[in-house]
């Protein structure tokens, strides 16, 4: 049994690793760092809760640390666990700097320690049925990829730390992890990007909208999110030679897990009929149309595939390097935005060697 500590208990710690950590077998939800409330004894009286990261750090039994503090105190907490000798998650960002996590893969690869980001939206049902469209070919030779993660949220929550840009907020670093992350995924690395990125809502504060395009042989990637969107843009939106492929809505599990402390027996992730996604085929010059049973999703799967890397079973279902690679795509992206072109990518600066665990 791998005992494990939650460093926050924010939305991130409280909705989405306290739930999936104490669903996995051979992990137990042993301690939660939260420095002030009760939040975290009231839905799991048998842990350990913490009020300073420092004690929390001198625990010889916890086995996993998983940071899930504002973005911007990342680097700093996650260097501190790995220091004190703990195998590390992080919520993403890992970091709010591509430099910011070479460094903490070098700690972690001088001291034999995972260390690897919470990028859990590979495990999104409508995700990983494109990725099963895609693989099999449906849509002929892909043209155009278009992700998006819209939202109506016109009032931001005032002294929020998202809406800081000097605490690592803004919708960039934010959602803009997971969708650059799942395009790196699906397509590797990109030659050049392109982007805007901007404040659209009245207030001052973070970034609140982008558009980011990879510039792929062959094929265009758009990548977009904002606050002001009602309805928003497809979720996907994948067009082909031989088809199109359309999908409206977002993952359930978020809310699903804002409702409990522990995923439920039975099925998990699915989504109902209304909200699934349609495939647009050319039959004979014409259109047919038909919904597309999704893959369940299911956030677990991250949290197995630590368990079994901690285990030495198997590798981990995501690495540091490809928390490197999103965070310097995005890093362009900021570059490109406020230089009005097009950013080509230099893969070559990418750490290697003893940098990588």
């Amino acid at each position: 049994m791998i005992r494990v500590g939650v460093v926050g208990f924010g939305l991130g710690g409280r909705v989405f690793h306290a739930p999936l950590v104490a669903s996995v077998d051979g992990l137990e939800l042993a301690a939660v760092v939260e420095r002030s409330g009760d939040k975290a004894s009231a839905r799991y009286p048998d842990i350990v809760v913490c009020r300073n990261v420092e004690k929390f750090l001198e625990d010889p039994s916890i086995g996993l640390v998983v940071v899930t503090t504002p973005s911007g105190n990342h680097f700093e907490t996650a260097k501190a666990a790995l220091e004190a000798g703990k195998n590390v998650v992080v919520d993403k960002p890992m970091a709010t700097t591509s430099a910011q996590i070479a460094e903490l893969m070098r700690v972690a690869a001088d001291r034999n320690l995972v260390l690897a980001p919470f990028h859990n939206r590979r495990w999104d049902g409508d995700f990983r049925t494109v990725q099963r469209l895609l693989q099999e070919a449906q849509l002929g030779r892909l043209v155009a990829f278009e992700s998006y993660f819209d939202r109506w949220r016109p009032i931001p929550k005032t002294g929020a730390w998202k809406e800081d840009p000097a605490r690592g907020g803004g919708l960039l670093l934010d959602i803009g992890t997971h969708l650059a992350d799942q395009a790196l995924l699906l397509f590797g690395k990109p030659q050049a990007v392109g982007a805007e990125v901007t404040r659209e809502r009245d207030s001052e504060g973070a970034n609140d909208s982008f558009v980011v395009r990879l510039r792929y042989p062959g094929f265009s990637v758009a990548l977009g999110s904002n606050c002001l969107s009602a309805p928003g843009r497809p979720r996907y939106l994948l067009r082909g030679t031989k088809a199109n492929y359309v999908k409206q809505g977002l993952d359930p599990q978020e809310a699903a897990l804002s409702q409990v402390v522990r995923v439920p027996e039975g099925p998990w992730g699915q989504e109902p009929p209304s909200n699934w996604g349609s495939l647009h085929v050319d039959v004979e010059g014409g259109m047919v149309t038909h919904p597309v049973s999704p893959i369940p999703g299911d956030y677990r799967l991250y949290y197995a595939g630590i368990r079994d890397a901690l285990l030495g079973k198997a590798p981990l279902p995501v690495s540091p390097l490809d928390a490197w690679r999103t965070a310097r795509l995005l890093e362009w992206a900021e570059q490109s935005a406020k230089q009005r072109c097009e950013i080509a990518c230099d893969w070559d600066e990418e750490p290697r060697g003893n940098d990588v665990l």
